[in-house]
C-alpha cells in the first residue's frame, strides 16, 4: 500500500529558497538554481552512502535532471504521492501550470539511471484530463501515409496536431525546416538522444530520424491529438515507452504498386530507390509482428483508405472531449495548499478565492486515473470541486 510504503508530511514553503523531504533512504531538496532564482534545482542525499548529489557545487556528484523544469514561485506545497513521484504545487500561477511531479523512481527514471550511471530525476508536468490517445502512423516510403496525414490536418485542424520529426538528411525541394522536418546536424541530435530528450530514434537510409519529447508535448499541450509519422523501428520504440497510443500501419495493395509509386516521385536515384525497396520489404514483413500495430490499412484507393482511417479514429462520431471545470479554472491565477492525501486523492485548499460567506474552497485531485504521456507529462489528472465549508 502506498501509505504504508512511504512516510511523509506536507512541506509548505513560503518565501524560502528550498523544500526538503524524505522518501525511503533518500532526501530530496527542491531549491532555486544559483544561476537563475526562478529555475528549479534538485539536490539528493543518499542516507545509506552519505553521498550528496548536487549540480550547484563542484565537489559534490552531479545528478541528471531531465524534463522541462517548472519556474519556481515564491511559495509551493510539496508531498510524495508514492515511492516513485513527488507532487509539487506552485502557487500564484494558473491552475494548469501549477501541478508538477518530480519523478524519482519511475520505470523511465530507472532506465535513465542505468544508462547514465548516476542519480537521475525527471520533472513531469501534471496535465488535467486524459485526452485522446496520440496516433502513430507507419508504413514504407511511397505508401501514401503523408497524404493521409495531410488530409486529416486539413479536415480537422482543431483536433489534430502533427509531431514534426528531426532528421539529419538534407531537405528536399520545397521542404521547410520546422514544418516538414526539423533538419539538424548529426552531432546535435546524437547529443540530445544521449540526454534522454527523444521519445524514439532510428537510423534509416544512412540518416538519423527521431521524435523529440518536446515535439509531442507541444501538440498535446495545445489540446490536440498528436500524430506521429514514424517508421517501424520508431513505432517499436514508442511501444516500449510510457506513451499510450494507437498504432496504425499503412500497406500498399502490392509490392509492385509500391515500386511504381516510388519511381513516379522522381526524387531519388536508382540506387536510392533500390535501398528504399529493400527497407520497404523489411517493414512489410515486420508489420505483422504480434503486439506492434493495432490496425493495418491497405491504401489501394486513397479516398477509401482515408474513410477507413477516419472510422478507426472515431471521427464520424463527432465527439468533443471536454472538462467543464478545467475550462473554467485553468486560466485563473490560483494558490492552493495540500491539505490531506489518501491512496487515490489529494485534497487542495484555496488560499485566495473564498466562496460565499467566507466559505473555504476545496479541490479534490484524483490520482486514480493517471496515464502515461510522453516522458515529461503525467496525464489523466481529474479535478473536482468539494463542498465548501
Amino acid at each position: 500500500m502506498g501509505e504504508e510504503a512511504v512516510h511523509f508530511s506536507v512541506v509548505d514553503a513560503k518565501d524560502c529558497k528550498q523544500s526538503a523531504f524524505e522518501v525511503g533512504d533518500k532526501t530530496y531538496v527542491i531549491c532555486r538554481s544559483d544561476d537563475d532564482l526562478k529555475t528549479s534545482a534538485v539536490k539528493i542525499h543518499d542516507k545509506l552512502t552519505q553521498t550528496w548529489y548536487c549540480i550547484s557545487s563542484f565537489h559534490w556528484l552531479s545528478p541528471t535532471i531531465l524534463g522541462e523544469q517548472p519556474l519556481l514561485t515564491k511559495s509551493q506545497s510539496v508531498i510524495p504521492v508514492s515511492d516513485e513521484k513527488i507532487l509539487v504545487i506552485e502557487k500564484g500561477v494558473p491552475l494548469n501550470e501549477s501541478i508538477w511531479f518530480l519523478e524519482i523512481d519511475t520505470p523511465f527514471v530507472k532506465q535513465q539511471r542505468k544508462i547514465k550511471e548516476t542519480e537521475v530525476v525527471s520533472w513531469s508536468k501534471g496535465v488535467i484530463g486524459v485526452g485522446q490517445k496520440p496516433v502513430v502512423i507507419s508504413g514504407p516510403s511511397g505508401v501514401g501515409k503523408g497524404t493521409l496525414i495531410a488530409k486529416l490536418m486539413k479536415d480537422y485542424p482543431s483536433k489534430f496536431g502533427f509531431s514534426v520529426s528531426h532528421t539529419t538528411r538534407s531537405p528536399r525541394e520545397k521542404e521547410i525546416d520546422g514544418v516538414h522536418y526539423h533538419f539538424t546536424e548529426r552531432i546535435k541530435i546524437e547529443k540530445d538522444i544521449s540526454e534522454g530528450k527523444f521519445l524514439e530514434f532510428a537510423h534509416v537510409h544512412g540518416n538519423v530520424y527521431g521524435t523529440s519529447i518536446e515535439a509531442v508535448e507541444s501538440v498535446t499541450d495545445e489540446g490536440k491529438r498528436c500524430i506521429l509519422d514514424i517508421d517501424v523501428q520508431g513505432a517499436r520504440s514508442v511501444r516500449a515507452s510510457s506513451l499510450e497510443a494507437i498504432f496504425i500501419f499503412v500497406c500498399p495493395p502490392s509490392f509492385e504498386e509500391l515500386e511504381k509509386r516510388l519511381r513516379a516521385r522522381g526524387t531519388e536515384t536508382e540506387e536510392q530507390i533500390q535501398k528504399r525497396l529493400r527497407n520497404a520489404q523489411a517493414e512489410l514483413d515486420q508489420s505483422n509482428e504480434p503486439g506492434l500495430f493495432h490496425h493495418l490499412l491497405v491504401n489501394d484507393d486513397l479516398e477509401t483508405c482515408y474513410e477507413n482511417l477516419k472510422k478507426l479514429l472515431s471521427l464520424d462520431d463527432d465527439q468533443e472531449d471536454s472538462d467543464d471545470f478545467f475550462n473554467k479554472e485553468d486560466k485563473e491565477t490560483a494558490s492552493y495548499s495540500i491539505v490531506s492525501k489518501t491512496d487515490s486523492e489529494i485534497l487542495l485548499q484555496s488560499e485566495t478565492n473564498e466562496g460565499k460567506n467566507g466559505a473555504i474552497h476545496l479541490l479534490a485531485l484524483d490520482l486514480s486515473s493517471l496515464s502515461g504521456g510522453a516522458p515529461g507529462r503525467t496525464r489523466g489528472l481529474k479535478i473536482g470541486s468539494v463542498n465548501s465549508f
